[in-house]
């Protein structure tokens, strides 16, 4: 028979790792991507430029009960995973956070905690509790490099329209040839070259 795994929790901080008392019974990650629509003329619908991801969130609900042990749930369970949602007084930040379980990993902060008291014991000490946790993922540019490598560099330029220049201007100093202010038109939307108001940040894409 296979050993049952614990989920657990750790402080990134501080690497104090517990195990939840009992394991979840389900757990969902979201996660979302923002791209940015870009006015084609003449199409139905605009081209789209991926910018950036957005931070994936975990959400899990963990279960407490010492009713058996007639034991107070707060000073057992549900303090330690409301003390990882306080600041840190020296770095002036709640800890990071890792939720592991069966090979899984999450790390980040959590961004919201909820937790339930359901059942007292006679001197009015909770001994049962519910806690739904929302972390929100948390990795350095250097973490998420190493995690996913690129297989090539990203040569997507983006370039602030100053005071007198001109679409073909930018074409010339960035491609040597003024007649590709069209691919940079097209990647912007732009209908007339000459409607460009300064200060427009204009995407210039790769001559691949």
């Amino acid at each position: 028979m296979a050993t049952l795994e614990k989920a657990k929790l750790m402080n990134v901080d501080t690497n104090d790792t517990w195990d939840v008392l009992f394991n979840p019974k389900e757990y969902s990650v979201q996660k979302s991507v923002q791209w940015e629509p870009h006015k084609a003329p003449g199409l139905d619908t605009p081209e789209h430029e991926f910018t950036s991801g957005n931070p994936a969130v975990l959400n899990v609900e963990l279960f407490f009960d010492t009713y058996e042990e007639k034991k107070d749930v707060r000073t057992e369970h549900t303090e330690k995973i409301l003390d990882l949602a306080v600041v840190n007084a020296d770095k002036h930040r709640p800890p990071k956070v890792m939720f592991a379980w069966g090979g899984f990993k999450f790390t980040g902060f959590i961004e919201s905690l909820t937790v339930r008291y359901t059942m007292f014991l006679p001197d009015g000490k909770p001994c049962r509790a519910t806690a739904n946790v929302s972390m929100k993922e948390l990795l350095t540019a250097k973490e998420q490099l190493e995690k996913k490598p690129r297989n090539s560099p990203d040569h997507t330029k983006r370039r602030t329209l100053k005071t007198g220049e001109t679409l073909a201007l930018i074409a010339h100093e960035e491609y040597d040839d003024p007649a590709e202010w069209r691919r940079i038109a097209d990647a912007n939307g732009i209908m007339d070259p000459r409607d460009v108001k300064p200060g427009t940040v204009l995407t210039l894409p790769p001559i691949l």
